[in-house]
């Protein structure tokens, strides 16, 4: 990892840190899954940096790219802010730069990705206290941050205010600043409470937590015994709570020989509002509830063949939740023209993300012939293995940018 020294134009050394945190793609179970039912999502290949470094000047304004920081331009960075960098315990002003290869406004998961990484870089930045540094991965010796294991109501709750993650002050604590500060699952955390405000509430944690962690990631309305379990997330909406058990998947087998090709419409589909579209539709006609409760099923069936190695059947799966999206309304002719493409030459095809625009996922054997044909049909398109790394600290300098006070 590359530590040199920066000096900026007025002599000021320059710190800096840049975190990177891939994409992903559902193989199947979107939008039931923000009905609590399981789903499936891959990490993919593709990935999205983001670099945060002290400024040179003495200004209090926030750069973004090169260009003054506005809020509402940017509500994830903004809400990280809020649960990271807190202005009101002195944190300076940053400037931040993005970079990356997944779409936006694509279901491919850009936004998480980009709030994993920003709150692995804010981490990293400033560190953290302790109260011992003998298991510094045990929140339990934290004097300080966010952690599946805490009550995290706060986190959701305070859309616009900013949060003190202090927990205890402790007389001798130990302080830290490099990458082993990173928390997975506080990253995970922070970025999923970012989703859920900028959705309205409606965010389930898949996004967020397989870009955290990587690899393959299942949510399930019930802990399985199958998988590796990670944690539960809860979230309150309205009089209702909702609740997801994360898993890892370890796959038993050699998958070298499958591969994912994504196809993008180069249609905008923002994700909130295909949420919303399907929260309208339930609320308006119940019945269709049952649409939901089929994908469910559809999904165990999946995860089922994909932990036996049967990726035939895991295709038929991913073609099966195709037609239930349809029938919800979330799919688009673009999509379908590029799924009638992918067909012949792919175990099963189908729309990822939210829908309504976005991309279309190919399980294929064949990625080149199936890209071909995606492409051939009006698509752009992107090649990824099954389950790439999760986050990661990719560089830092001159640590820390902000060390708060306890």
């Amino acid at each position: 990892m590359k530590r040199d020294v920066l000096v900026g134009q007025r002599g000021m050394h320059m710190s800096r840190v840049t975190a990177s945190a891939p994409g992903k793609c559902i193989l199947f179970g979107e939008h039931a899954v923000v009905y609590g039912q399981p789903a499936v999502a891959v990490a993919l290949e593709q990935r999205i940096s983001v670099s945060v470094e002290n400024l040179v000047s003495d200004s209090d304004s926030w750069k973004i790219d090169g260009m003054h920081f506005q809020e509402k331009k940017h509500p994830h960075v903004q809400a990280l802010r809020n649960r990271m960098w807190p202005s009101s315990l002195g944190a300076p002003a940053l400037s931040i730069r993005i970079e990356g290869n997944i779409p936006a406004a694509s279901g491919l998961g850009s936004s998480a990705a980009l709030s994993v990484a920003a709150s692995a870089a804010l981490r990293t930045a400033r560190g953290r206290w302790f109260a011992s540094t003998n298991d510094i991965q045990n929140p339990d010796t934290w004097n300080e941050g966010f952690s599946s294991t805490f009550e995290t109501s706060p986190l959701y709750s305070n859309v616009s205010g900013e949060i003190d993650s202090r927990r205890r002050m402790v007389s001798d604590s130990q302080y830290l600043a490099n990458e082993n500060v990173v928390s997975v699952d506080e990253c995970a955390l922070l970025a999923h409470s970012v989703e859920a405000i900028a959705q309205g509430g409606r965010a389930s944690p898949m996004d967020s937590s397989t870009s955290a962690h990587g690899g393959i990631v299942m949510l399930s309305d019930e802990v399985e015994q199958e998988v590796e379990y990670l944690y539960t997330r809860r979230l309150k909406i309205a009089e209702q709570e909702r609740v997801w058990h994360l898993h890892s998947i370890e796959l038993p087998f050699d998958a070298r020989d499958v591969y994912l090709v994504i196809g993008n419409t180069g249609v905008y589909a923002p994700t909130s509002q295909q949420v919303a579209k399907v929260a309208e539709l339930l609320e308006s006609e119940p019945s269709r509830m049952k649409e939901i409760e089929t994908i469910g099923l559809i999904s165990r069936r999946g995860i089922k063949s994909l932990l036996e190695g049967d990726f035939e059947a895991v295709g038929r799966a991913m073609s099966e939740n195709q037609i239930m999206l349809q029938s919800l309304g979330v799919s688009c002719p673009e999509l379908e023209t590029l799924i009638r493409a992918a067909s012949p030459s792919s175990l099963g095809a189908k729309l990822t993300g939210a829908g309504g625009g976005g991309c279309m996922v190919a399980l294929t054997r064949h990625p080149k012939q199936t890209s071909e044909a995606i492409e051939l049909a009006g698509g752009r398109t992107l090649i990824s293995r099954l389950g790439n790394n999760g986050l990661s600290i990719d560089n830092y300098e001159n640590l820390p940018i902000w060390k708060p006070e306890m």
